[in-house]
Order: C-alpha cells, then structure tokens, then sequence
C-alpha cells in the first residue's frame, strides 16, 4: 500500500460531502442552516483549488487532469472493459471532480446572490436570458430574483444528478480494479501500481 491522498484533501472532500448533504436537506426548512453549509462549501472549494495548485503530488491539477484526447480514449476503453488503472485520479474522474468543483461553486455563488439581493447588481439582468416570463418592467427585480433562484435549484439538481455518477463511477472503478476507493478516500492508501497501472 502507498500514501496517495493527503490528510487535507481527504478532509475537504468529507467535508463537502457533508456541506452538500446539509445544504440539500435544509434546502426548503432551515434557511440559516443552508445558508451556512453554502458558505462552508464555498470555503472549502476555495481551500481545495489553492491545494491543487500547491498541494502534494496526488493533489495538484496538474497530476490528474488530463486533454479530452485522453478522456476519450479511456471512457472508450471502460466501455470496453479494459481500462488502465490509475494510482491517482483517472481521466474520467478527473473530469467529475473539475465538474463537481464548477457546479458546487456556481451553486454556492447564486446562493450568496440569493441571501441579500442587493447583491444582484453585480450581475446583469438575468430575467432576459433565464426566463423571458418574468422580463415584465413592472416585475424586473422581482423577476430576477425569481430568476436567480430557478438558476440556484437547477445548479443544486444537477449538482445532485454529478454526485450520483460521481458515486456510480466510484463503485464501477472499485469493482474491476478491487480495491475499495472509498476506503482509499478515507485512509489516504491506496494499492501500489503494478508496471501496467499509471501512476
């Protein structure tokens, strides 16, 4: 076994599994309560990009995230049964992770849009472009408010549809190369590669 993920991103990434959960579940019952697992999930975003600019080896961006050539090819060779394992982050889930951290952060933006609306005017009007039904002139600010909040709920559903193939794929990738990669995102270990595996 060798040490592949970091004590902090380990922490992060529970971390915001459990800002989203909070988040998700207090979404229509706890206003403060969502408001501030939003707030904790954008701290930790943050945290997690300057870490994956400065962190150890497995961490950095650098590392895992690879061209849409490579992409390619690998999601071809699951398809087929024969992808490479990768000791770090495969191509595909390079992907869900920069897709994760991209919709978690436009999610948590429109949130803070949301909590005081004064906010709004660092943005140009949404109604025209987010729903032409509430583009009334008598209804502008309340049109985009309207607005900004269907932005929000489509972000956070397809932020929970991400989370779903993010777990689908952890559990495929775990199955045809037997090892167990939650529990790799919890020790840190990870199976040393053998000469065919991509380190």
């Amino acid at each position: 076994m060798i040490r592949v993920w970091d004590p902090l991103v380990r922490l992060v990434h529970w971390s915001l599994v459990v800002a989203f959960a909070i988040a998700w579940l207090t979404g229509d019952e706890s206003e403060s309560w969502h408001i501030w697992a939003g707030y904790a999930a954008a701290g930790l975003i943050g945290l997690r990009l300057i870490w994956g600019l400065v962190g150890p080896r497995y961490a950095r961006f650098s590392q895992f995230v690879r061209g849409p050539g490579t992409v390619t090819r690998y999601l071809r060779d699951m398809l087929r049964g024969r992808e490479a394992r990768y000791v770090g982050h495969n191509p595909a889930g390079a992907v869900m992770v920069l897709a994760l951290l991209v919709t978690l952060s436009a999610t948590a933006f429109t949130g803070w849009l949301m909590v005081e609306p004064a906010r709004m005017a660092y943005l140009p009007d949404l109604a025209q472009f987010v729903s032409p039904a509430f583009a009334d002139d008598n209804a502008k600010r309340g049109g985009d408010e309207e607005a900004l909040e269907e932005v929000h709920e489509m972000l956070a559903n397809l932020l929970l549809v991400l989370v779903v193939l993010h777990i689908a794929g952890v559990i495929l990738a775990s199955r045809r190369h037997h090892e167990n990669l939650p529990r790799a995102m919890i020790t840190g270990r990870k199976r040393a590669p053998s000469p065919e595996d991509i380190a």
